[in-house]
């Protein structure tokens, strides 16, 4: 996919996936039909030190595990933060709108990550960018709708039937998503299995948005 091709409707969603599960899987693809996107993209992160680096597998591992769990659906798995060389998502969100300016994009986030988000650098830049979308997550509804970025965001709610009607998005704009709650989650399958990066060590793999190799070594990203 290039900056040229023909614009689309494009869900991201940033994380470790320490590892990508099913859980995954399940809220991306729901999004992505209750909001009428075309795809949604994985932002594998090169790291994020708001999570413990101790139990963290290589990029590689993870970016492996994203690969396989988006197979036979409109999910790519991508590390285009590594290839942008930015620090901060405000920052990584600003390059990929660069750098696909025919594409809309919906920034993705459980309602955990919305009870942080006025932690993150330049929130505010964050939602003026692009519309945010915010999926339940089990035992953070409370604290999401007590948080700083809530009380700020409220103001901007659409409801998901007028945001999924086409049109020009705009932003601020703030979409709250309810489903079946999925108790899925990667720390229960690393006690699971805590062996599983080593299966992916050693795989030549592609980036799914960019279509370059996945580099070596490791970097740091700051929400």
């Amino acid at each position: 996919m290039t900056s040229g091709s023909t614009g689309r409707r494009i869900g991201l969603l940033g994380g470790s996936f320490n590892p990508a599960h099913g859980g995954h899987r399940r809220i991306s693809l729901f999004t992505l039909h209750a909001l009428g996107l075309d795809e949604v993209w994985w932002l594998v992160s090169p790291g994020n030190p708001l999570k413990p680096r101790e139990g963290m597998a290589p990029l590689q591992a993870r970016y492996a595990s994203a690969v396989r769990q988006a197979r036979r659906s409109p999910i790519r798995a991508t590390v285009i933060e590594r290839e942008l060389g930015t620090r901060y998502t405000v920052d990584t969100l600003a390059a990929i709108q660069r750098r696909y300016p025919k594409h809309e994009f919906v920034w993705l986030m459980g309602s955990d990550n919305l009870a942080q988000f006025h932690l993150w650098r330049d929130w505010r830049e964050i939602a003026r960018s692009m519309p945010i979308a915010v999926i339940a997550r089990p035992g953070y509804d409370g604290a999401a709708i007590a948080s700083p970025a809530m009380a700020w965001l409220r103001r901007y709610r659409v409801s998901t039937a007028s945001f999924a009607k086409g049109g020009e998005w705009s932003a601020p704009a703030l979409v709250t998503l309810r489903f079946d709650p999925d108790p899925r989650s990667a720390t229960a399958i690393r006690r699971a299995d805590p062996d599983w990066a080593t299966r992916h060590a050693g795989k030549s793999l592609r980036d799914q948005v960019t279509h370059r190799p996945i580099p070596s070594g490791e970097e740091t990203t700051t929400p």
